[in-house]
């Protein structure tokens, strides 16, 4: 089944939860000026379409003792996308795995409590993996997270 379009209501409620998970029904509501019944259908029929995935904290990375991050770029082996993305989920500190275009096939955003434990997890994790043919590692200086639009 195709997923129902988006109305402005949908896509303010999508937005204030984005900087809110926590946010109650009510509030919901009087911001975007709709009956708490409505909201929370609406809110439902988010979840239920798959539109709202989830909810989770943003996590400030340095103070949760991650002080170091990394993009990762790998080239792997033609047609192993699966096998390898099974084997990224489960590495300590990865944050966002995506299979992309051009010239590396996976980007790879990990955290960790610092740049040994970085070097460890590319040299004796990362490289170990069969289907994985080469890395390079971006170190990220500063990150901010930003809130995406709708």
């Amino acid at each position: 089944m195709p997923p129902r379009p988006l109305d402005a209501v949908d896509r303010q409620i999508l937005h204030m939860l984005r900087a809110d998970g926590r946010a109650s029904v009510r509030s919901v509501a009087e911001r975007v000026h709709v009956s708490r019944a409505n909201a929370y259908a609406r809110i439902n029929r988010l979840v239920e379409d798959g539109v709202i995935r989830g909810f989770a904290a943003r996590v400030d990375h340095e103070r949760a003792g991650q002080g170091t991050s990394a993009y990762i770029t790998l080239k792997i082996v033609q047609n192993s996308w699966r096998t390898v993305r099974e084997q990224l989920r489960e590495l300590p500190g990865a944050s966002h795995i995506a299979l992309v275009s051009g010239d590396f096939d996976v980007l790879l955003m990990v955290h960790t409590p610092d740049n040994r434990t970085l070097r460890e997890l590319v040299l004796t994790r990362l490289q170990s993996i069969p289907e994985v043919l080469s890395t390079r590692t971006l170190l990220v200086f500063e990150e901010e997270d930003l809130e995406p639009g709708v």
